[in-house]
């Protein structure tokens, strides 16, 4: 676990911040691949997306029982990035935004590893503000639709794979890396 958790530390450490302003990419695939260059939001997307899973379990998933389906949260999540980038690119900037992505990241891996269980409009409410701040970010440094649509639409792959991985028997491992990764990075802001 030791060596784990300096792994995730020095991974965090070792890439560029790139979720802030100043950054020239405009197109759309700038916008599909910023998700991807970024460890804060591909963790906490990763993250997302399993927790995703864990919860739909929790709530059984049958809709006439009155479960929720099992792509609300990943779809509050998109739907709350597309809010916050839409601030960020009318100019927007959340106070404190580099280290409430790092907590975001931190507390996605927390809700993985301690398999944490909410309801299911608490868990949308929780996703949504996270995905807010992500969403901020990437309005303020690629604020045109094309990058829009391309960061939304990766975010959006980048959650099903999250859903994907929270059917693997080593989620919850996972879930504790991306908490210390999280950790590591607030200790960096």
């Amino acid at each position: 676990m030791k060596k784990l958790f300096s792994a995730a530390i020095l991974l965090a450490a070792s890439v560029p911040a790139l979720a802030h302003p100043g950054h020239a990419e405009m197109g759309i695939v700038d916008g599909l691949l910023h998700p991807l260059t970024g460890i804060d939001h591909l963790l906490a997307l990763l993250a997302a997306g399993i927790w995703s899973v864990r919860q739909g379990r929790r709530e059984g998933l049958n809709l006439r029982s009155g479960g929720t389906h099992p792509l609300i949260l990943p779809a509050v999540f998109v739907a709350a990035m597309g809010a916050g980038a839409a601030a960020g690119m009318a100019g927007l900037h959340i106070p404190g935004l580099e280290s409430g992505i790092a907590l975001t990241v931190m507390l996605t891996g927390v809700l993985v590893a301690a398999a944490v269980r909410l309801p299911a409009w608490a868990g949308a409410m929780l996703l949504g503000s996270f995905a807010i701040l992500h969403g901020n970010a990437h309005g303020l440094e690629l604020p045109h639709a094309a990058s829009a649509a391309g960061y939304l639409g990766m975010s959006a792959l980048l959650l099903g794979a999250g859903r994907l991985a929270g059917r693997l028997p080593l989620a919850r491992i996972a879930g504790g890396a991306i908490a210390a990764a999280g950790l590591g990075m607030l200790a960096l802001n």
